[in-house]
Formats: C-alpha cells, structure tokens, sequence
C-alpha cells in the first residue's frame, strides 16, 4: 500500500478523487459535511508539504449537464471545511481545464465540476480517463465510497501516474479498518448484521463465516430463520424461498465453529408505524396481525452479554425499524453495548447506510473505533471481492 509519506508533494500537483457526494437542501446548501470533512487531512497534508491540489468528485447521478447537481453549490463549504480559499473550474477536461490546473501555484486548491456531467466517467473512458490524468502530477484515490466501480476517475486514470499514486489518508484508513476485522482481528470476532432480507446479505454472511467466531442476525433477516425453523412470524417481513438456505447457514456455521444468535423476543407492531400498539412476544410466537419491528428487551441483555466477551466487533445494519422513535431501543441498545465494548478495549467497525444513520442519529459516532463512510465499497469489501479503485494503486 503506497501512503501519502511516501511521495513528495513539494512543487507537485496532487490530482486528489474525493468523495463530496454530499447532501444539498432545496436551497443546495450543503447539510452534512462528513465526507467533505474526512477528505481534510490528506488535502491539508498535501499542501503543508508543498503540493497543490485539484479535487474532483461527481454529485448525484446527473444525466448530462444539472445545475442543481453542479459542484459550484458545494465551494463555500469545502473552503470553509478547508479553512482554505478554493477556486472552481466549470468544466473538468479540456484546455480550460488543464490550463486552470497548470496555473496552480503551491498552497493552492481547485475544485473540478461535477465528473458525472460527463457519461464517459461512469463507463470507464479510456480517453476521458487520460484527459483528468493531465489535470496532475500524482495521483491520489481518497474516495472509498466509490472505490467499488471501475469509473474512469477511481480506477482507469491510475494507470497513467506509474509510480506517482497512493492511497489518501481517508482511504488508506478505510482499507486497514476492514483488514483489522477481516483479516487479523483478536479474537472473539463478533458480526452484527441487520437489514431486512436474507438474500441481500448471503454473500456477506457466507464470508463472514470464514471470519468470525459469533455472528447476531438482527432486524427483518431473524424471521425468514425463525420461520425455517419452525417459528410463528406473524406478518412480519419474511422470504419463505430462503427458509432452505437459512438452515443450510445454521448448518454451515455450525461446521465452521461459528455461533449464530438470533434475538429470543421481539417487540411487535398491529401495523407497520411509529404509533402501533406494540407487544413483546417469543421470537418464535408472532401472532397472526402482529409485525415483528424490533429485538425485544431479553435479546437486548442477551447481546450486550456477548458484545461484552468480543474483541473484534463489526456492526453493519440496524436491529429493527431505528427510523420509528417507538421501535429504536434494540438499534440504540446495541450501539451502546458496542460503545461500552470499545471503551473497555475493543475494535469496533461500523459500516453501512442504515448502522452509520442509527450511529449519528443516536450520537454514538465517538463511542466506536471506526465508522465507514462507504456504503457499497464496504458491503463488497466484507463480501470478500477485490474493489478495483484499490487494485488500481497497488
């Protein structure tokens, strides 16, 4: 893995793949700045060294030219993030373009426009890819979150630096975050998936089971294995074609040396909303007309037992419906089991949409090791697949 301190920036322009897919208001005000934020300390490395840098990003999934998704909207906050002028550029190939680059002195920032005005940046363009290369010196991938595609900017355009790319520091932190739980992680290595379908998570719980030594199945996934093994689900969420597959996992763990837990009681809702009369019943006894919406208070001390036990903790997806005030404290109870686990030691990796929401919504961001600001990059990296923004630096 080459890093930023392995290269010299000095009088060099650092050609710098950002993720600034940032939320906008209908006033395209920027309403998060995490992303714009995580990508500060390689930016601010860069130009104490030297360097100056040229950003480039995409913004939505703009079919052509949007000026709602252009990334003029976003320069005051990344300067303000930065505590650094930043310049924009209109366009982010062409003469305009390179010649904006060029004229960059050290110390100095631009910002590209939107990278996905152009289709050639999704379908990898070879020539497109070898216009951005021209924007800079060396190349640096710090956008985890789309180090899964083979766009033109994350992975095509790393073949014309040879020697003179790395990894950022966001992205380098990213890699060693999931090798820790993956890879050399001290045992016991828990798993906590959430998520409501089996069949979106197969590929990750089968290599997971590789992994780990426990694994929690929380949220929607628990009733498709509680119905395989014979359980009443109720009208809760359920994928009776997976039943097979689910006992064929519970098998396979089992072989493996793994424990699978599932949650002994559920609080259940009359209907799918925050104001349902609720009820907690057996995991096994959902009554006809009651939804399982989340784990119930015995599963909840049950967990936080073994997160307590575990060294290595990876917590991706939510155990019920967080969005709900109502059905939120199996979400919250768990985040706080793994807050106290890291407190007392552990190594705690949260990853995915929904467990990061829950982990901001609830302010556990400062309780955990490390949070993923990659969605699908993260899902694909726990699956076990090599993500070409990375094979592309190594």
């Amino acid at each position: 893995m080459r890093t930023l301190s392995q290269l010299n920036f000095k009088n060099e322009r650092a050609i710098i793949r950002v993720d600034f897919n940032v939320p906008l208001n209908d006033q395209l005000a920027v309403t998060d700045m995490t992303r714009i934020e995580a990508a500060k300390p390689t930016i601010k490395y860069i130009l104490s060294q030297g360097g100056s840098c040229v950003l480039i990003s995409h913004l939505g999934r703009p079919k052509g030219e949007d000026p709602k998704l252009s990334l003029g909207n976003i320069v005051s906050a990344v300067a303000a993030v930065l505590g650094e002028k930043v310049s924009f550029c209109e366009t982010c190939i062409g003469p305009e373009a390179e010649e904006r680059a060029a004229s960059l002195e050290s110390g100095e920032v631009l910002l590209m426009e939107n990278l996905r005005f152009h289709a050639e940046e999704t379908a990898g363009d070879l020539n497109f890819s070898e216009q951005l290369s021209k924007l800079g010196t060396i190349y640096v991938n710090d956008a985890f979150g789309t180090a899964h595609r083979a766009h033109a900017s994350t992975t095509i355009m790393a073949q014309f630096f040879k020697q003179k790319k790395c990894f950022g520091m966001l992205l380098e932190k990213e890699v060693r975050a999931i090798e820790k739980v993956m890879n050399n992680g001290e045992p016991p290595i828990l798993a906590i998936l959430g998520g409501a379908k089996v069949s979106s998570k197969i590929t990750i719980i089968e290599s997971l089971l590789d992994k780990v030594d426990h694994l929690i199945i929380g949220g929607g996934m628990v009733y498709t294995f509680t119905k395989a093994l014979g359980g009443q689900v109720g009208n809760s969420i359920c994928e009776p074609d997976y039943c097979d597959y689910a006992l064929e996992l519970l098998e396979k763990a089992k072989t493996k040396g793994v424990t699978i837990h599932l949650p002994v009681d559920v609080v259940a809702g009359k209907e799918f909303s925050n104001e349902a009369e609720q009820q907690v019943f057996d995991v096994m006894k959902v009554p006809d007309g009651w939804e399982g919406l989340d784990a119930g208070p015995k599963s909840t001390i049950q967990f936080h037992d073994l997160i307590m036990e575990c060294r290595t903790i990876l917590w991706n997806g939510p155990l019920g419906v967080f969005e709900f005030s109502n059905f939120s404290n199996g979400t919250i109870s768990i985040g706080e089991s793994i807050g106290a686990a890291t407190k007392k030691g552990a190594f705690s990796l949260v990853g995915g949409g929904d467990s990061v929401a829950a982990v901001k919504q609830f302010g556990l961001e400062s309780k955990m090791s490390y949070i993923s600001t990659g969605g699908g990059a993260m899902l694909e990296s726990l699956e076990g697949k090599t993500l070409p923004g990375i094979a592309a630096l190594e």
